[in-house]
């Protein structure tokens, strides 16, 4: 176990290197040493903190579960290099902040051994896991000295089944102004009818039924 730690760790120290001593062995030693621009150029190209998802893992088997208590997305592929058989590598990313967490190690059948990295060179943790049969993953990450313990437990997302994303603060709806209630209309009453004043009798205008 603690040998493959070890390797991990120097495959970070590795990448980060590799850039520097090919720049380097190519050039003269007083000339490296007296130029400031060679330097720079030997230097391994900085990482933009915070890290941003990469569209290099982007294409990785998903797997969406929790780290400890909160909701992670973990994408997870082989490397490509065949000197480093079983190894693979990606990251994680938590979906209530968005931090993104890069990962390398190694997969032995069920058995899954990676470290982690928030910034491409140190090592900020351990993963000891494994696979079930149905492709979910279980296990403890660790700190690089094996303390604080959180359980992790992650399902594969089928392909098209979007993974969780950083949860954003929604803006509020806009408030809805009151509106005064439409009334009906005020319903005319209808006009009565005048009083009859009766009808004249024999033509006399002066004396009508009803008086």
């Amino acid at each position: 176990m603690q040998e493959t730690r070890s390797k991990h760790r120097a495959s970070w120290a590795a990448v980060t290197a590799a850039a520097a001593l090919a720049v380097a062995s190519a050039l003269p030693g007083a000339a490296y040493a007296q130029s400031d621009a060679v330097k720079q150029l030997a230097a391994p190209p900085a990482i933009q903190l915070p890290l941003k998802p990469s569209p290099e893992f982007a294409k990785f088997p998903q797997y969406a579960g929790t780290l400890g208590k909160r909701q992670i997305v973990l994408r997870l592929g082989a490397k490509t290099d065949r000197d480093d058989a079983g190894g693979v590598h990606g990251e994680y990313q938590y979906a209530d902040t968005g931090e993104v967490i890069l990962i390398a190690g190694d997969r032995d059948g069920d058995t899954l051994e990676v470290e982690e990295s928030n910034d491409g060179t140190h090592i900020t943790g351990n993963w000891v896991g494994k696979f079930a049969a149905d492709g979910s993953l279980e296990g403890e990450r660790m700190n690089i000295d094996d303390s604080e313990p959180l359980e992790f437990s992650l399902r594969p997302l089928a392909a098209g089944q979007k993974a969780p994303v950083a949860a954003g603060k929604s803006a509020p709806a806009p408030a809805q102004t009151a509106r005064p209630a439409v009334q009906p209309p005020a319903q005319q009453a209808s006009p009565q009818p005048a009083p009859s004043r009766g009808q004249p009798v024999n033509g006399v205008s002066n004396l009508t039924i009803g008086e």
